[in-house]
């Protein structure tokens, strides 16, 4: 029998996270849809948000409640930022790098952000951190890995989890059992027809979260990022760092003006492009970084300028046609602050999680640290809490069934981010 102490679906910085919290005492099974490499932790460029020392604990909680729209979980919030600083050191000691400058620590500032407390490593920060993690994942003798096998349902009696159940590769389905199982599988960017997140991430465990009455939260609470480099060619959307507009790149309309000012919250800044869009008749607005970043662009922003110069534009010269793209889900599996959801021995992490932090609108680079924070969090309540079960034997699934449940539930998924 498939049977293990946990659980993980995704392999993203929570679930990746999440793991090397847990006893290595604990039989781990940690399943991705896709291959371990892909997942969108690895694509955040920005960096990601730290406390800088007690007195910024106001301007950090100011910030992300402004941005949010005063909607956050206070609570949450307050966790988050209190536990910054050991979530950084936990990284440093896992060999994860940051950009320093002769003083220390380069910090940079984004959108609606007061102060500069950004932590970095050149514009691929999410695969610095991602990369350092699953490696020393792959260490970890007490860790199985199963890539390119989707979740398709949990297995589930009483309102309690007891595993999952798993399409693998060769599209044969079957019963995974676990004493505590977190989902970590990311956003809901497949389901868009232009978003920076990879298309594989199309909401499954909010589909199977309707499926079995498991409280979801703000699911029309979609953030929409300013900046993605613009192109008729279909396909995901390459991400312009907000970081570029933090560290002075600018916004202007077609006639070369600036519009906006280019640090208010990413809904704000979003607005402005698309209401610039339609005055000037135009599929996208420019993004100026030459003559406006005091710094050398290539060196500071390398995989921006690499493929930018893929597409025919040098970022040190010349301006770069953006435009707004989905990015972010605010909403998700309703959990409390130790990533519980209302199943029993069910956790949520990451993106598909919905703790309250975000409220209707995402801080920039509070996305990566919030991550960590809570799956921490649920790894350490796993290990405080978790004893074994008895659990049911559950019948052998059937192919076909799941996959019409599946296309059922994410229809509600869909529908639901659309109407509420």
């Amino acid at each position: 029998m498939n049977k293990y102490d946990v659980i993980i679906v995704g392999t993203g910085i929570s679930g990746l996270f999440a793991a090397l919290h847990l006893g290595k005492e604990k039989n781990i099974l940690i399943i991705t849809k896709s291959s371990m490499d892909l997942g969108d932790s690895f694509l955040a460029q920005g960096g990601i948000c730290v406390q800088l020392d007690d007195n910024d604990y106001d301007s950090f909680m100011e910030d992300t409640l402004r941005s949010g729209h005063y909607e956050n979980k206070i609570d949450a919030v307050d966790l988050m930022i209190r536990s910054s600083r050991e979530v950084i050191g936990d990284l440093i000691n896992f060999k994860v790098e940051f950009d320093q400058n002769d003083s220390g620590f380069s910090y940079t500032k984004e959108g609606a952000h007061s102060k500069a407390r950004i932590l970095h490593f050149k514009d691929s920060t999410g695969y610095e951190i991602s990369s350092n993690l699953s490696n020393k994942v792959k260490e970890l003798k007490n860790v199985t890995i199963l890539e390119k096998s989707t979740l398709i349902d949990i297995l589930s009696k009483d309102n309690r989890c007891y595993g999952v159940v798993v399409k693998k590769e060769n599209n044969e389905l079957e019963n995974f059992y676990s004493q505590s199982t977190i989902l970590a599988t990311g956003g809901i960017g497949g389901l868009y027809q232009r978003s920076t997140n990879y298309p594989h991430l199309t909401g499954d465990a909010l589909a199977i979260a309707l499926k079995h009455n498991i409280k979801v939260k703000d699911m029309d609470y979609v953030q929409i990022h300013p900046t993605s480099l613009y192109t008729d060619k279909a396909g995901r959307a390459f991400l312009i760092s907000e970081s570029v507009r933090g560290e002075g790149g600018v916004l202007i309309d077609k006639n070369g003006n600036r519009f906006t000012d280019e640090l208010q919250p990413r809904d704000v800044v979003t607005k402005a492009i698309y209401e610039q869009m339609q005055k000037d008749q135009m599929p996208y607005v420019k993004l100026c970084m030459a003559g406006y970043i005091d710094m050398d662009i290539a060196k500071r922003f390398p995989g921006i300028y690499d493929h930018c110069l893929e597409q025919g534009y040098d970022i040190t010269k010349e301006s770069i046609p953006v435009v707004p793209a989905q990015h972010y889900f605010m909403g998700g599996i309703e959990v409390d602050l130790k990533s519980k959801t209302s199943m029993d021995n069910l956790y949520a992490v990451g993106e598909t999680s919905c703790n309250g932090v975000h409220g209707r609108n995402r801080l920039a680079s509070n996305s990566l640290l919030e991550s960590l924070v809570f799956s921490k969090i649920a790894a350490h309540d796993i290990m405080k809490n978790s004893h074994e079960v008895d659990h049911p034997i559950f019948p052998q699934p059937d192919y076909l069934k799941y996959e019409l449940m599946m296309e059922k539930y994410r229809q509600m998924v869909v529908d639901k981010i659309r109407k509420e």
